[in-house]
């Protein structure tokens, strides 16, 4: 990255609430629901007084929704990028099995040191955090002096961002991140910082 000459911030959120089309797993799909939209115009309004100069999102539906819904409260526009999606379900796809007890043992063995952890037929999880780290450095350098919003998903956000502010990976263990929740985020020359909420994140 780039030598930043004044600190770029970054609001790294979580999308809405959303509901979806069948209980079986998917990468995709997730509409956001009445909460859910109520969630994302609830954050754009939150975010109306600190001058948001572009709103990036997961190219998911449940994110963009909330990009979308959050960006016309703040008059702003909307960028999508594939970078910042969840790391994927991988052999888990189209079946019905529980979903978060199995992600949250790969993100343990992750988290405790085994860089090989992935979801069968899945990206490792490092690869979703460098993944989701290269999306946030370019918005950063793209955006110096700026605030941005960015819509990203629970798990790529709880992974990376310990990773990026040079906290252990497990941090992110037994930590959830409320809809629409906000983790703030500055870079300058001197590295990524976590300004607030602070760590671990408020929860819902």
């Amino acid at each position: 990255m780039s030598s930043l000459q004044c600190p770029a911030r970054i609001l790294v959120a979580r999308h809405g609430e959303a509901e979806y089309e069948t209980d079986l797993i998917s990468d995709d799909g997730g509409s956001l629901t009445a909460l859910g939209r109520t969630q994302a115009r609830a954050l754009g309004e939150r975010l109306a007084d600190e001058r948001v100069a572009r709103v990036w999102t997961s190219s998911l539906s449940r994110a963009v929704q909330t990009a979308e819904i959050a960006a016309s409260v703040l008059g702003t526009d909307v960028v999508v990028s594939e970078g910042l999606r969840e790391y994927a379900v991988g052999s888990l796809a189209g079946s019905g099995e529980h979903e978060s007890a199995y992600f949250a043992e790969v993100f343990r063995q992750w988290a405790e040191g085994d860089d090989s952890a992935a979801i069968e037929g899945g990206d490792r999880i490092g690869d979703t955090v460098a993944r989701v780290q290269g999306v946030l450095e370019a918005i950063a350098d793209e955006h110096r002096g700026e605030t941005v919003l960015v819509v990203s998903h629970g798990g790529a956000i709880l992974a990376t961002v310990p990773q990026l502010v040079g906290m252990p990976r497990t941090a992110g263990l037994g930590v959830s991140l409320a809809n629409c929740g906000v983790l703030e985020l500055e870079v300058d020359a001197d590295g990524w910082r976590l300004v607030s909420p602070g760590w671990p994140p408020a929860s819902g």
